[in-house]
């Protein structure tokens, strides 16, 4: 038996080379035919087998359409305006029974209402659009807070034109949820809320709104991302969409394939004010307990701990000896706050919440304003290196809470300044104080310069900075922060955290700089 090389061409790879097959051959006369019949059912074979490499359309689910149908009718348009007065422009005046008198009196709109010319005009009308959607049959309707905010008259439109006007039952600005009421003839199409924690990245989702005045509007997309934090709020932790969300879309439904509302759409990253695949929705179990605070109280009632946080980084986790960066750094405690009675202190990094993991820093206000007021919860704090437990009964929050100041210090005078670290130090006195516009009760030693390329710089500490401690040791002179930092050498510290102030209000946080 002879073998015998066969090349054929591979037609659905992309690199178009010859396949090299060896087949046996008989001796026999009839091998040439029987070769030829295998090589071409081979081919064939080959051919069938191998699937094609044309790139494949990605399409949305079936469902799109049926979840659209079957929720639409909840969805509404807001109309919400506001009465402006109208300013009055200074004219020339006109010689008395001029014949273009009457004309500009008129144009302008300078005659009153009775008819005396120069008096105010009637008030004008400033108008905005926005989406909101039924929870409720009997008449509540959800939509954004800046949709509605300052207006004077809301009108909620139907799928069907129908339109009713609206009353606010309640509103939180940290937030951007509202909460209004309408009086049905009969029962509305209401929606339900959704679990939104369950949604997965990548996940189908719909919004539905008034995107630029184009009622009853329809779009879908994935889910993008979770938890993202756009610096609009206190508790931001948006569903990012690429869902079309456009100027109008506002405070309308995000829903998933269920026709659960797992979302309200309230923002957009865009340089050209529509859409580029970047929205941002308020998750629904972020939204639901404010919504029924709302509508229990008409305002929020938020649990309240009383500290001020900051994150952590990998060299404050460093410096603390935490290994891996996590939780939420206390910064100040209030002297008033439940914190303070439970014993916590500046420094301590919370780790968990009532049973909850802080990741990050911003995961804590939201968590602790969810829980209920006097509720005595559980918190884990890193402390000298070491894990702790506190036990803490929250507070209510005050919305407009007042900026609390340090007490004043005395300082010792220093003279010439010091260099260190990188910064440029002088002692806090009258000139300096003035200089840098420095609040009374703000004690430490001043920063007056920042070396550029220094780690400091990197941290975002400028001229103008209080460094009021270091490593939990208040300073009044370059000389009292040389020590420290010295002492902490000889510990064995690589790195050590400066509090420091900033800014006309004082604002304090700390910072983590390189010792060695």
């Amino acid at each position: 038996m002879e073998i015998v090389e066969i090349m054929m061409t591979a037609h659905a790879v992309q690199k178009m080379e010859p396949v090299r097959m060896k087949v046996a051959r008989p001796a026999s006369a009839e091998a040439p035919s029987r070769i030829a019949r295998l090589a071409g059912a081979l081919a064939l074979s080959f051919m069938v087998l191998v699937p094609s490499w044309s790139p494949a359309l990605a399409r949305g689910p079936e469902g799109i359409a049926d979840v659209a149908e079957k929720v639409m009718d909840a969805v509404v348009n807001i109309k919400a305006s506001q009465r402006v007065a109208q300013r009055n422009v200074p004219l020339p005046q006109l010689p008395p029974g001029s014949p273009f008198e009457d004309l500009f009196n008129d144009f302008f709109n300078r005659r009153g209402p009775n008819g005396q010319p120069g008096q105010p005009g009637p008030q004008q009308r400033s108008s905005s659009l926005g989406s909101g959607f039924v929870i409720d049959p009997a008449g509540i309707v959800i939509t954004n807070n800046h949709v509605i905010n300052e207006a004077n008259e809301i009108v909620v439109v139907f799928n069907d034109g129908t339109e009713l006007k609206a009353e606010i039952v309640g509103k939180d600005a940290k937030t951007d949820i509202a909460v209004l009421k309408v009086k049905p003839e009969k029962p509305l199409k209401a929606v339900k809320f959704g679990d939104s924690d369950k949604i997965r990245i990548g996940e189908w989702v719909i919004a539905i709104g008034n995107p630029f005045g184009f009622g009853g509007s329809v779009s879908a997309g994935i889910v993008s991302a979770k938890q993202r934090n756009i610096r609009s709020g206190p508790y931001d932790s948006f569903i990012q969409t690429d869902a079309a969300i456009n100027k109008g879309n506002s405070g309308g439904p995000l829903f998933n394939m269920d026709g659960d509302v797992v979302g309200i759409n309230t923002a957009i990253i865009s340089p050209s004010g529509g859409s580029i695949g970047i929205g941002f929705s308020i998750p629904a179990t972020l939204a639901m307990p404010i919504i029924d605070q709302l509508k229990q109280y008409g305002e929020t009632r938020r649990g309240w701990l009383g500290v001020a946080i900051q994150d952590v980084d990998d060299d404050t986790a460093d410096a603390l000896k935490l290994g891996k960066a996590r939780g939420a750094m206390v910064i100040n405690v209030d002297e008033k706050g439940p914190a303070k009675s439970a014993g916590f202190e500046r420094e301590d990094v919370i780790l968990k919440f009532d049973g909850k993991d802080i990741r990050r820093s911003n995961d804590l206000p939201r968590i602790v304003a969810q829980t209920p007021i006097g509720k005595e919860v559980e918190v884990l704090v890193w402390r000298g290196g070491k894990e702790i437990s506190r036990k803490v009964t929250l507070g209510k929050l005050d919305e407009n809470p007042q900026q609390a100041s340090l007490s004043p210090t005395q300082t010792q005078p220093e003279g010439a300044t010091s260099s260190l670290l990188g910064l440029d130090l002088a002692p806090l006195n009258a000139e300096t104080r003035r200089r840098f516009n420095i609040k009374d009760g703000i004690e430490g030693v001043v920063i007056t310069k920042v070396a550029p390329g220094s780690a400091a710089e990197e941290r975002r500490v400028s001229a103008g900075d209080v460094i009021v401690e270091v490593q939990r040791e208040k300073v009044a002179s370059a000389a009292d922060i040389r020590k420290r930092i010295d002492a902490l050498k000889g510990q064995g510290q690589r790195r050590a955290l400066f509090y420091i102030a900033s800014g006309p209000e004082g604002t304090l946080r700390y910072v983590t700089l390189p010792i060695q």
